[in-house]
């Protein structure tokens, strides 16, 4: 429809105080109006308060705030939560708050479904449907910071772009995301503290580098032979680990910032000498650390979790190279909010 009104919060601060001028206002109120969006979460242009009801119809004629509603929320009994985020469209995308004595992470998503094929992944079983816009990624976030005041009394310490999707195929929204949540305009978080996870795209790691981001990288590995990796992730075939590798290399010259590797290890498929050979020749490039995450099923049993004897071997054979190697065991896998298990089932 051409008469479809845009979501407010594409506008820069800038066109919004221009849109007030243009419109024979103060350019202050596009302020105003900016910090609602932002700082304070506005969902409709109603709560807006300082603002006069005529200056409010006006921007309700002009635009909308395609915010987002928690359509359901499921608390695991570990304390992780996840929240069924229902988008202005009807889709529906998940996020999972998950606590710690110490800090409360958000794991949040970049897009509905995912562009990839990974087959150890449920959310991957979803065909990409679209990439998520800055402001949904925002208010996942604000939704978490949210929760994580309510249920845990401090607010939200770390983020990891760990949900559905493939953040660097939504790379643009992601930024402008990050930008939002790390001013303070808007949540003024460090970005030390917010994670972009990726399966290993080398064009869009050395464009990262090249834009100097200053949020961390992690890089969901899983085998360091090619032909493992291509077997466990099919569209790693166009990316081959040597291209993955000398971009991680550029990322770090250019960053200085340690890289974290997620690493699952299967009962069968990485779970030998070889395997945990190959993944320490390739930590020796990059200052890393590595995650061995545990395996969470979906279902059809093909991948299964390792021994711990084979997980042991990792983290042995990683510390002789000081490479820090630790277990991540997963947290709300009661109520399908762990790695790897994200899909809608509740949509």
């Amino acid at each position: 429809m051409q008469n479809e009104k845009r979501d407010i919060r594409a506008l820069s601060k800038d066109q919004l105080r221009d849109f007030f001028v243009t419109n024979g206002d103060k350019a202050f109120r596009g302020n105003q109006v900016y910090e609602w969006l932002w700082s304070k979460g506005a969902h409709s242009f109603d709560d807006m308060t300082n603002l006069s009801k005529e200056t409010r119809s006006m921007l309700e004629s002009n635009f909308v705030i395609n915010h987002i509603k928690v359509d359901l929320m499921q608390r695991s009994s570990d304390g992780t939560v996840k929240n069924a985020v229902r988008l202005h469209d009807g889709l529906v995308v998940e996020s999972v708050l998950i606590p710690t004595p110490t800090r409360t992470t958000a794991c949040v998503s970049s897009q509905v479904g995912c562009s990839l094929d990974c087959n150890f992944c449920a959310t991957a079983r979803l065909k990409r449907m679209r990439n998520l816009e800055p402001g949904e990624i925002y208010d996942q976030v604000l939704a978490i910071d949210r929760e994580s005041r309510l249920y845990y009394n401090h607010p939200l310490s770390n983020i990891v772009f760990m949900g559905m999707g493939e953040p660097l195929m939504n790379y643009n929204n992601v930024i402008k995301a990050i930008e939002m949540i790390t001013s303070d305009e808007g949540l003024g978080m460090s970005p030390k503290r917010i994670t972009v996870s990726t399966s290993g795209i080398p064009k869009m790691i050395r464009k990262m580098a090249d834009d100097e981001v200053k949020f961390k990288l992690a890089v969901s590995l899983h085998s360091a032979i090619d032909e493992v990796r291509a077997e466990i992730m099919p569209f790693s075939k166009n990316f081959p680990l040597i291209e993955l590798r000398d971009s991680l290399i550029y990322w770090y010259q250019k960053t200085k910032s340690k890289i974290t590797y997620e690493y699952v290890v299967w009962k069968g498929i990485n779970d030998n000498k070889e395997a945990v050979e190959a993944l320490v020749k390739f930590c020796k490039y990059v200052p890393c650390k590595v995650n061995l995450i545990e395996y969470n099923p979906i279902d059809d049993g093909i991948f299964q979790q390792a021994s711990e004897q084979a997980v042991q071997d990792y983290i042995v054979a990683l510390s002789k190279i000081d490479v820090v190697a630790k277990v991540r065991n997963s947290r709300g896998k009661d109520i399908d909010a762990a790695c790897g298990q994200l899909a809608n089932k509740e949509a």
